[in-house]
C-alpha cells in the first residue's frame, strides 16, 4: 500500500488558505509577508520532491498550481511525476499539456484504490477541502506540517471539524527554526 502524505504550510490556529498570495483571502501571502525567510526551514520541501512518486490535489489547487509550477525551477522534480486530481467537474480538456501525466479521479474510493497500487509515497499539496475529506475517510497516513507562528483567524482549515473519535498522531520528526517556524512530521496511528 502506498503512503499518502499531506504537506502544508499552516498557521498556529490551523489555517492553510492563501499561503503563497492567492487572491480572495484577507491574509493572502502570509508565509512570506510576516515571517523572516530562512532557507533551512524549507529543506523538507526538497526532500518531498525526492521521496514522492506522485502528486494528489483537488481541483482548486490544480487550477492554481498548473499554470505556474511546470516552469518553476523550485518544483522541477514534480514535472515528470504522475499527478492525480480529485474533481467531479474537471475534464481532460481542462488539463495543462506541459506538466506530465495527469489523471482525474472522481471519488475518494478512487483515491483509496490508488493507494492500493504499487509505488512509493503520494504527496498532497494545498487542497484544503480534499485534505479534510481524506482525513475523514482515514486515507492520510502522514502529515508534513510547517507551522508558522501566526494566528490568522478566519480561513480554510487543514483539519476537518467532524465530530469523531480521537485520532492519535505520532511525532516522527521535528525541528524549530530561529524565525519561529516549526516542522512537525506526524504519522497517523491506526
Amino acid at each position: 500500500m502506498r503512503t499518502l502524505i499531506s504537506t502544508a504550510f499552516i498557521s498556529l490556529d490551523g489555517v492553510v488558505e492563501g499561503p503563497g498570495g492567492e487572491p480572495g483571502y484577507r491574509n493572502s501571502g502570509w508565509t512570506f509577508k510576516d515571517v523572516e525567510f530562512l532557507p533551512e526551514a524549507f529543506d523538507i520541501k526538497g526532500r518531498e520532491q525526492k521521496e514522492a512518486t506522485a502528486i494528489l490535489m483537488g481541483r482548486t489547487s490544480y487550477e492554481a498550481f498548473s499554470p505556474v509550477w511546470p516552469e518553476m525551477e523550485d518544483f522541477a522534480d514534480y514535472k515528470s511525476m504522475p499527478k492525480y486530481v480529485v474533481s467531479t467537474t474537471l475534464t481532460d480538456d481542462d488539463l495543462v499539456a506541459n506538466w506530465g501525466e495527469t489523471t482525474i479521479l472522481r471519488s475518494l474510493d478512487e483515491v483509496a484504490a490508488l493507494k492500493e497500487t504499487e509505488g512509493g509515497p503520494i504527496i498532497v499539496h494545498g487542497s484544503a477541502t480534499l485534505n479534510r475529506s481524506l482525513a475523514d475517510a482515514g486515507l492520510i497516513d502522514r502529515y508534513h506540517l510547517l507551522v508558522y507562528p501566526l494566528l490568522l483567524g478566519a480561513g480554510k482549515r487543514l483539519f476537518p471539524a467532524t465530530d469523531k473519535d480521537t485520532q492519535k498522531l505520532k511525532l516522527v520528526e521535528h525541528a524549530v527554526y530561529a524565525n519561529g517556524l516549526q516542522l512537525n512530521v506526524l504519522d497517523v496511528v491506526r
